[in-house]
């Protein structure tokens, strides 16, 4: 490494966040400036560890001792070349991914983990910057059209992947504007739209034509689909909320998380006027200790909430690596974001029993404590504990507790697709469903998983579809992927 060093004389160091005060005032991403100098020192932390197990903590394999390398030197192109040899999109997983690399880094063991996603977020914007990143479009036409359903980060990949094979892509998108989860679902704190748009826009010039307001199922049926088109690849993602049936579900101010959110991101976007679920004034509970539950809560701190209360049915984790869930693995321990240091309350152990209110609205929530029983270090079943009834305040409940799989009464019905045990569409490892020449991709495949995860689902499909229409494929795979021309 360009200083062995490096990781015994600098600690572990990131942006500032803007201050609370400032930040809730407006959807801006909450990170100051890094200055390059201050980068390459936390690239100086990668150390000569011989076996770098951050690429099997990364599901896109990153090359990330080789770009920490490339930062450290000043190499900056030669660095953008290795990140996007594996990534198609670096400047939303610099943002978004949890960074399952740095739990895995070798320096994690017993010191603060080298600080990879910052890294990565600063070569992919160094280059947007320096005119680096230009459109890609094939050399040549395949004569296949291939169909992608859905415009999230699996389908963006897919479809990025396959154009570059020459094939013609079409992605469907059933919402106005492309970008699905990452559109409508990511708070602009998180990632500013403008983000997205440079790379839609780039993905157009390299060939990549996007039918916004076209939904598969309805719009376009799954048997016209496999007419027109050679291969059909579904990436609709794991959209189907999972509810809380228990009484007073059914009175008013209680909503599904992504209601809330992508009502936030639409008026932000000048798609609509008015937000038809609104926290201000409000005195809100979120039910979900996720990331979804997060972006709750900072959204309801933005649009000037009286009070932000965020319960979770599981126990409270433990700040450090739980001792049964040894490094490398990723561990289920305790995580403070932003969002959740700009106000309100956390409270683990809280089983929601009962919505009630008044007039047909909600205004409290019954709940009691549980105390869980662990076998094997793991939370396994609960129990009630006795006198620990509370009713809580709740002028708005906020439901983010995950999603139960893709909708399946729309193009997966049409197509008679089989589904596995958990309601996700079940392929082969060729990534293909039950249907020959239609394939699946991401969290519809997967299930609720993490943008890491969804790009390289896209990518690993992209190759599947390519083998399939032409006996042979130069994508890479997710292991000796070739650098690509920048």
């Amino acid at each position: 490494m360009g200083k062995p060093t490096g990781f015994m004389e600098h600690d572990r160091q990131l942006p500032e966040r803007r201050p609370v005060e400032q930040r809730v005032g407006d959807f801006r991403e909450i990170y100051r400036p890094f200055a390059e100098t201050d980068l390459r020192d936390q690239a100086a932390r990668c150390m000569d560890c011989g076996v770098p197990t951050c690429h099997a903590g990364c599901p896109l394999g990153n090359r990330i001792p080789d770009w920490n390398d490339d930062v450290y030197h000043g190499r900056w192109e030669a660095a953008l070349k290795q990140l996007l040899a594996t990534n198609n999109f670096p400047e939303f997983t610099g943002r978004l991914c949890p960074a399952p690399c740095e739990e895995a880094c070798v320096l994690s063991i017993n010191a603060p983990a080298v600080t990879i996603e910052q890294i990565e977020k600063t070569i992919i914007e160094k280059a947007f910057a320096a005119g680096w990143v230009r459109p890609l479009p094939p050399s040549r036409r395949t004569g296949k059209k291939v169909a992608v359903v859905g415009s999230g980060p699996s389908g963006l990949a897919c479809a990025q992947q396959l154009n570059r094979a020459g094939h013609q892509v079409t992605v469907f998108e059933r919402d106005a504007r492309p970008g699905g989860l990452l559109r409508y679902g990511i708070p602009d704190f998180k990632l500013e739209k403008g983000v997205l748009d440079r790379r839609l826009e780039l993905m157009q010039q390299e060939g990549v034509d996007f039918r916004c307001g076209v939904q598969a199922g309805a719009d376009r049926d799954g048997p016209s689909l496999c007419a027109d088109f050679d291969a059909v690849v579904l990436c609709t993602g794991s959209t189907r909320p999972r509810d809380l049936p228990i009484p007073g579900r059914e009175l008013a101010g209680i909503h599904f998380a992504m209601e809330f959110l992508s009502g936030q991101n639409r008026v932000l976007a000048g798609e609509e006027k008015h937000l038809a679920v609104q926290a201000h004034g409000r005195q809100v509970v979120v039910i979900g200790g996720g990331d979804t539950g997060s972006d709750c809560i900072g959204t309801s701190h933005r649009q000037g909430a009286a009070g932000v209360v965020n319960f979770e049915l599981l126990p409270q984790p433990p700040v450090d690596r739980p001792q049964n869930q040894p490094w490398p693995f990723w561990p289920m321990r305790l995580r403070t974001s932003s969002s959740h240091e700009e106000g309100g309350s956390r409270h683990w152990n809280i089983l929601t029993k009962r919505f009630v209110g008044e007039n047909g609205r909600v205004t409290g929530i019954e709940t009691v404590e549980v105390d869980w029983i662990e076998e094997n270090g793991r939370p396994v079943r609960f129990e009630e504990i006795p006198g620990s009834e509370k009713t809580w305040l709740a002028d708005l409940v906020l439901l983010a507790l995950g999603f139960t799989g893709p909708e399946a009464d729309t193009v997966v019905a049409q197509l008679d697709l089989d589904l596995d045990e958990r309601g996700n569409l079940h392929t082969g490892d060729d990534y293909m469903t039950s249907r020959p020449g239609v394939f699946a991709a991401g969290d519809a495949r997967r299930g609720q998983s993490l943008i890491v995860w969804a790009i390289s689902e896209g990518r690993e499909a992209a190759r599947a579809v390519d083998l399939f229409l032409m006996g042979r494929s130069d994508l890479p795979q997710k292991e000796g992927a070739d650098l690509p021309r920048v």
